[in-house]
This record gives C-alpha cells, structure tokens and sequence, in this order.
C-alpha cells in the first residue's frame, strides 16, 4: 500500500501529507467525497421512492417498458454531451486554464463553450425528435411486435427529448463548479429530477388517463429545476458571460480532440446497453417484462456506484487534472491507488449483501400493485448477477477519470470496444440458459475484464501502481466473505414482524461485523475509522 497510508505506528492522518497538500490532500478529497456522496444518497433515496411509486402504477408490464426505452434514448446521448463529456474533456480544460490564464480570457472562454454546448444540444434534440421512430426500433426491436406499446415509446421518446438541452447545460454548469472545486448543488440537484418526477406519479394516477404521460411531463420539469438552481452558486465562483466574436477558440479545439474519443467510447458503452436492451426486449427469449427487470435491478446497483464511486470519482477529478498539470506522478499513483483502496473496502461487502439478499431487498423495494412476485424473482435474478461486477464497475470509474484527467481519453476507448464485442458475445452464449440474468451476468464478466486492462495499462502508464492493491483486496474479500457466509446462514435463525427490519438488521450488523474483521485485519480504512470514533465519539 501506499507509504502515506494510516497505520498502528502512525496514527494520525497527518500521515497524509508530504507531496500532496490543500486541495488535492486525502484528507480534503474524502471531505469533498462526503459532499457529493450526502447529495447523491439523497437523490439515490428519493430515487427508490420514485421507482417504488413507479413499480406499483406500472409494474413490469408494457407501459414500464415503454417508458424506460423513452426515458433512456435521451438519456443516451446524454452521457454522450452531458456529465460524460464534461468530466472527459472540459473539467481538465477547464482547470488548465483557469491555473494559466488571465480571469477575463477564462471567463470568455467558459462562454463560448456554452454557446457551442447550446448549439450541440438543440440540433442533437431536433434531429432525435424527428428520427424517434427510426431509434426507437433501432434500440428495442422486440416492440414491434406490439404495435401500442411501439407507438406509446415513440409518443414518450418524442415527449422527452429536450430534457437533453436542459440536462446537458446542467452538466456543463457542473464543470464550472467543479472547477471551483464547489460541489454541493451539483450534488443535490439530481433529487430534483425525483422530486418532480414523483409528484408528477401522484398527480397523474388521480388526475390523468393515461398517467405515463404525466411521468415524461414531469421528467422535463425535472430538468428545467436542476438547471435553475445551478445560476446561484455560478454567481458565487464570478461567472461573467459574454456572446463570443467567434466560435474558433485553441481551448474549444482541445476539447473537441479530447472528446471525440470519449464520445466513441461512450458511444461504445451505449452500444453495450443498447445490446442489453435490445436482448432483453426478446421477450420469447428472456422472459416478459425483461427491460424492466433490468432497470430496477440497475437502479438498486446504481445506489451503491452513485453514493460512493461515482462522488469519489467527481471529488478526485479536479485535484487529478491539477498534478497531471504539473506533472506530480507520484501523488497521482498514491491518489489512484487510495480511491481503489477505498471503492474495493465499500463494494466488497455491499457486492456480498447484494447477492445473498437480492430477492429479500426486491421484495421490500418495489414487490406493491403492478409489481407482482414474477416481477420480483426475474428483477433480483438479474440483481444477484449484475452485483458480482459492483467493485470493478466502481474501480472503472477512478480508472476512467485518472485517464482523463491525464488528457487520455482514446485508451478507456480501445478497452471498451474490446468489452463491448466481449459482452455482446456472452450476452449470446448465457441469455437463453440464465434468461435476464445471462444479460446482468455478462455485464458483470464485461465489466471485472475492463478494470483489469485498465488498471494493467496505467500501472504500465505510471511506471508502478499495484502497491499492496491485491493483498488489499484479499484481506477485504476475507472479511466480505466470511460476513456473506454468517449472514446466509443465520437469515432464517433471525426471524423479525416485517422483512424490512429483518433486512435493516442484518444489514447493519453484516456492516459492523464486517469493520470489526478489517479491523482485525488491519486494513488502513478500518483503523481510521476507529481512530476518529476514539477521537471525535468518545471523547465528547
């Protein structure tokens, strides 16, 4: 492990200090992390409570189906301009500028990419509007043997396209403050979404005859929201914006080759969900109500990934681009391996949990009205699959960042493509013996083989990055495992009123018995832990 880290002889997290200071201190990064994580554990809450509501108005059935196909085409090409790209190519621009240029020309700089995201965003809008049909046949095949459920997706794809222009223009005002290294409204702003997509739900199902159509009204407000509340923390860091002379700019130039090959790779990456989906709307293969499954059990391994590997991935990026700026290698090595460190000691026992427990946390979630029992067994089917990937789903994250953030954004590229041909290939070979958990697991298989050739491409890139990594997971693995194997065993032995306490408990207590091992297996987060509850706890 890295020689900055916690240890019995070295107690304090001053530790921690040496090459990296300020910002781009651990200390600092976890605090920054702690920001992003509240914010997403608060949208992620509200996330399950709109996807509870949404299970009991809609089930698994076609109107389900129609509207997630609907709500993910934008959601596409999203990723493809939106937080995606922002992470990939602006945030590094961004931070480079505004270390070596004076304030005016940044702010006159930071303008024009806003007009030429404006301008990116209506076209991608007005074209997707027009080619719905064309994209939505593309993307889920199987609907056209319905023809009211591809007409209903069609309807909704065309509804909610210019969620694009305001969700998009919401990630760029993301690369702004995270620049500023200010991350509390991008952190929060998402619970908009839920909050209007929630009370849309509860005013649809009393008030509107078809109420699936209120669901993508309300996503558009949605979008509108997080993009209002953007404006006052702007204010805060001095934006200043101004109509740009020209759109020809050697910064809009670096972003553009910084982003092509992030827009292939995540071109890549939507051509490996849109096999998934596309599987999964073989119905005569997988089962009914297949892309369904597949997006509540998604939604639930999203709550870990968001909590978690996607905030420490956002909270690293800036201080990442700042050394690779001026070119501390070593503190890059030393911040790649302590986020890994960190995404492998939460996702090995969430990955346990997860797993053991997948029908138990369906049932509870979302098993009301529309959602049914069949609902919940090809849900947590598909759940239990797509958990055995968690932790290399979390390590590509910081992986990917630490690429872009290096301003190499065509190697992420060239391994998903790799993955991409993998996982289509065992999408064929395991969805008709396993139905939708064949789809989950070769994700998962894609997944665990893209973190590994990316993390053997920086360890080669860096000149050395394992430092302990394996022995590290090893002794978190032991401690997982050893909490998966008690709490399989003594869940019939527990026996509470009502499921949600029997899961709360074994929850927590799997958690805690699972510190007390790292502790005893003397794992650098597990001693920090204990050494600020004797601090910071006790001491009160």
């Amino acid at each position: 492990m890295s020689t900055d880290k916690f240890s019995p002889k070295n107690p304090s997290p001053e530790g921690e200090k040496g090459a990296e200071s300020g910002h781009n201190s651990h200390r600092s990064i976890i605090r920054s992390t702690s920001v992003l994580s509240l914010g997403t554990l608060s949208s992620r809450i509200l996330g399950f409570l709109r996807d509870v509501i949404l299970a009991k108005l809609l089930g698994t059935g076609f109107r389900a189906d129609a509207f997630f196909v609907a709500f993910k085409i934008p959601n596409l090409f999203r990723d493809l301009v939106g937080e995606g790209a922002i992470n990939a190519a602006v945030v590094p621009v961004f931070a480079e500028y505004r270390e070596h240029e004076k304030k005016e020309e940044f702010w006159r700089f930071v303008s024009l990419i806003f007009i030429l995201s404006l301008i990116l965003l209506s076209t991608i809008t007005v074209v997707g509007f027009f080619f719905a049909p064309t994209i939505v046949k593309l993307i889920a095949p199987g609907f056209m043997a319905n023809p009211e459920k591809l007409a209903l997706t069609i309807h909704l794809t065309k509804m909610m396209f210019p969620y694009l222009i305001f969700i998009g223009l919401t990630a760029y005002c993301f690369g702004i403050l995270y620049t500023f290294r200010s991350f509390v409204v991008p952190a929060f702003s998402p619970c908009l979404l839920n909050i209007s997509i929630i009370a849309s739900a509860w005013f649809a199902a009393r008030h509107m005859e078809e109420p699936v159509i209120g669901l993508a009204i309300g996503v558009i407000i949605g979008g509108v929201l997080q993009l209002l509340v953007q404006f006052r923390p702007l204010l805060k860091t001095g934006v200043k914006f101004s109509m740009p002379r020209k759109l020809n700019h050697p910064g809009a130039l670096k972003i553009g080759k910084l982003l092509i090959p992030r827009i292939m790779g995540s071109g890549v990456y939507q051509l490996t969900v849109l096999v998934d989906t596309l599987c999964a709307s073989l119905a005569s293969i997988v089962g009914a109500g297949g892309i369904s499954a597949i997006y509540y059990a998604n939604r639930i391994i999203q709550f870990p990934m968001g909590v978690f590997s996607v905030a420490l991935a956002s909270a690293v990026l800036p201080s990442l681009s700042q050394l690779a700026n001026k070119k501390d290698m070593d503190s890059i090595k030393k911040m790649i391996v302590f986020s890994i460190e960190n995404i492998f000691f939460i996702m090995c026992p969430t990955t346990l949990i997860l797993l053991l427990m997948s029908t138990p946390i369906v049932r509870v979630l979302f098993q009301r009205g529309e959602f049914g029992a069949y609902s919940t067994e090809i849900t947590a089917w598909a759940l239990a699959f797509y958990a055995i990937g968690l932790f290399s789903f979390g390590g590509i994250k910081i992986l990917v960042t630490a690429f872009h953030a290096l301003q190499d954004t065509k190697t992420p590229v060239k391994v998903a493509a790799v993955c991409l041909i993998l996982n289509g290939a065992l999408n064929l070979l395991l969805m008709h013996p396993l139905k939708i958990g064949g789809i989950a697991l070769a994700s998962a298989i894609a997944g665990t083989i893209d973190f590994l050739i990316l993390f053997y491409i920086m360890e080669k890139k860096l000149g050395g990055l394992n430092s302990g990594l394996l022995p590290y997971f090893f002794k978190v693995a032991l401690a997982a495992g050893i909490v998966g194997f008690v709490e399989f065993c003594f869940w019939e032995f527990f026996q509470f009123s009502h499921e949600v306490i029997q899961l709360f408990v074994m929850g927590f207590l799997g958690f805690f018995m699972y510190g007390i091992l790292c502790y005893c297996l003397k794992v650098p987060q597990a001693l920090k832990i204990w050494y600020y509850f004797k601090k910071y706890i006790l001491k009160k």
